[in-house]
């Protein structure tokens, strides 16, 4: 009897399942129009261009500038590192409340969150008072900063990512251009020990593997071990950022292809020994146009807004300039209106837009998904 391939593990939450799906029913239960809106978008089955409820995920970029300039991000082509200006405090608060209909946010984007300082703080507790799950990604320069790493995790996010790409100095400091290694290590210590003094669970280490980093494959589970993480994740694929010169760099840079699955699995076993979860990240053939399930998820249940209010289809994206769908300042009218509908038709007749071409498999099953 032929055996079930194995299958590397996915990322879960920090805190684990059971934390999500008791803060996703706290969620629903809070504003009746969340709960009737998560009804509707259960009920759809992808088969038009028009929605009749709001994305129940929102990534929110509060700031589209950075301290580093990594090798693989689109963030090293902005001057001085900035695309636009920070998302006030006010204009955030508004986007929540019109969007009652979202259960998750991620509260990061192109850019170092923590460069808001007390605004971005505040938004987080903005955003966990209706009990929405929230989590966010730092590169931990500035938790030692007036002790951010309380600030941090006293406003109560669910998840906080970490990005460790290299396992050294040396290596880390090549691909995390601008940053120290001695400062972030120091760092992830102070936040980690922050989380155990409040008996909480909230971190999680991310690397992006690549081929500067390749050979520290199996260096980083006792890297998060010696940081104090219980959790770890690798991402093996490099984003294009929907552009053909980011694509060509980072299939190039990328090396999540030449990782043994045998070497995975090692790792997951010997990060059960130590105490830290090990998961891997990949987007490789993900989304298809076959059927409407095998379509991306992201036009038909989330969007990304990124700091100037500008709609973009995706985090893998990121960038209005890029592909911009509309005004987040009027949301609702934006999520319906002729520039998304238009990319959602797009997909459902399997002409997938040229800066999402990556996230799917080879178009040879183009001609659009069976609805009927």
């Amino acid at each position: 009897m032929a055996t079930a391939p194995l299958r590397l593990p996915v990322p879960m939450p920090a805190a684990g399942v059971d934390a999500y799906n008791r803060e996703k029913e706290l969620a629903l239960a809070y504003d009746p129009r969340r709960s009737e809106n998560y009804r509707r978008y259960l009920m759809f089955k992808r088969t038009g261009e028009v929605l009749d409820f709001l994305p129940v995920k929102l990534d929110i970029e509060n700031v589209s500038r950075c301290n580093f300039r990594c090798t693989m991000c689109q963030v090293s082509d902005w001057k001085k590192g900035q695309r636009a200006g920070d998302m006030p405090l006010d204009a955030f608060k508004r986007l929540l409340d019109e969007q009652y209909g979202a259960i998750e946010v991620k509260l990061q984007g192109m850019g170092e969150p923590l460069l808001q300082r007390d605004d971005f703080f505040k938004m987080i507790e903005y955003a966990r008072r209706t009990h929405i799950w929230t989590r966010t990604t730092t590169n931990a320069s500035l938790l030692h900063f007036r002790e951010n790493y309380r600030k941090l995790i006293d406003a109560d996010p669910n998840e906080v990512q970490i990005s460790i790409d290299g396992a050294d100095k040396e290596v880390f400091e090549k691909i995390r251009r601008g940053s120290r290694f001695d400062v972030v290590s120091k760092n992830c210590r102070l936040i980690n020990d922050y989380c155990d003094a409040k008996s909480v669970t909230r971190t999680k280490m991310w690397v992006v593997v690549q081929k500067d980093n390749r050979h520290q494959f199996k260096d980083f589970v006792d890297l998060a071990l010696r940081l104090g993480f219980r959790s770890l994740c690798f991402s093996l694929t490099l984003t294009g950022w929907g552009q053909d010169k980011w694509q060509k760099q980072n299939d190039e840079a990328g090396a999540g292809d030449s990782v043994p699955m045998d070497a995975c699995f090692e790792l997951v076993e010997r990060g059960a020994r130590l105490g830290v979860d090990v998961a891997f990240w990949d987007i490789g053939s993900k989304f298809n146009t076959r059927s409407p399930s095998g379509l991306c998820n992201w036009p038909f249940e989330r969007a990304y807004v990124s700091s100037d209010l500008r709609v973009v289809p995706c985090c893998m994206i990121a960038n209005p300039e890029a592909l911009d769908l509309g005004d987040a300042a009027d949301f609702a009218h934006t999520w319906n209106g002729e520039a998304y509908q238009t990319f959602r038709r797009a997909h459902l007749d399997g002409n997938i837009p040229k800066p999402c071409m990556a996230c799917y498999e080879t178009q040879g099953d183009a001609g659009g998904v069976k609805t009927g």
